[in-house]
């Protein structure tokens, strides 16, 4: 029987990487857990809030914790959500003002027993060893570069979390994978400033890909949905190399998917390449 997991999807997810969301469904419900979204969740408050009104960006990211209240684990897909929950819940931990106002504003006390759960972690706690002689769709073959993005490199107040970097290459390596090694899995893809200054982030996003084609890579493979769609939106090289969310892989190798309208969302068809090495 399925176990029942809470999920903070953020906007991401919930729009322009709604393949993302589809796909990391599809993974938790092969590992035994059914994702349960909070019930009227809202912007996390990342980039252009923090970066304009930080009081907005603070009142955003404690009404989510607000809505969390009742639940005692809370798993969260992004890495820019993950990063600005947490530092939020860390505040209201660590500042008796700052709890307060939450307090009085929400009408509620702060769940002791939250926590938090960025993807990574929670997958490095499954089995998938368990799992690995039953997948459909073994992803041999396949050589790519995992990149993570700038988020996870986490600010000093977030330094006791366990560090996830690793974890998409052992776990691709365990589904049959090449995992590359490179130079760029931590570079900032420009994030929120594609929209500003497209000027400044296509120079950013394009050393990326050249960087994964001098490692041989087939694709880059990515932990966040804006890192993703920056990737794609942004690349300007003649022959950009395909760019998958990791769910994705990870819902191929477990026989879990595709649907037919996740590759389609792509702005860089995948299909070929897929198709080459018969994991469609």
């Amino acid at each position: 029987m399925s176990k029942e997991l809470a999920f903070f999807p953020g906007c991401s997810l919930a729009t322009s990487a709604r393949e993302n969301y589809e796909s990391l469904r599809s993974v938790c419900r092969s590992l035994g857990y059914e994702l349960t979204e909070i019930q009227d969740w809202n912007c996390c408050g990342t980039s252009s809030a923090h970066a304009i009104n930080h009081e907005l960006a603070f009142g955003l990211a404690c009404r989510n914790l607000a809505l969390m209240n009742s639940q005692q684990r809370v798993l969260v897909a992004c890495p820019s959500c993950y990063k600005r929950l947490k530092q939020t819940l860390l505040l209201l931990w660590r500042d008796p003002q700052c709890r307060e106002r939450f307090e009085t504003a929400w009408q509620t006390g702060l769940n002791p027993e939250l926590e938090l759960i960025p993807f990574l972690s929670f997958l490095a706690g499954q089995d998938l060893g368990g799992i690995g002689s039953d997948v459909s769709r073994k992803l041999d073959g396949l050589r790519c570069v995992p990149y993570y993005g700038c988020m996870l490199a986490r600010p000093s107040a977030m330094k006791d979390d366990p560090l996830m970097f690793g974890i998409m290459e052992k776990t691709l390596h365990d589904l049959g994978a090449e995992p590359v090694m490179w130079a760029h899995a931590m570079k900032c893809c420009g994030t929120f400033l594609s929209v500003a200054r497209p000027d400044l982030v296509t120079p950013l996003v394009n050393e990326i890909f050249s960087g994964a084609e001098q490692a041989g890579a087939d694709c880059l493979v990515t932990a966040c949905s804006m890192c993703h769609l920056n990737l794609e939106v942004r690349c300007t090289t003649r022959q950009a190399l395909p760019v998958f969310h990791f769910s994705e892989l990870l819902a191929l190798a477990m026989g879990a998917g595709p649907k037919k309208d996740w590759f389609n969302r792509h702005l860089i068809d995948p299909r070929p390449l897929l198709r080459s090495r018969a994991l469609i």
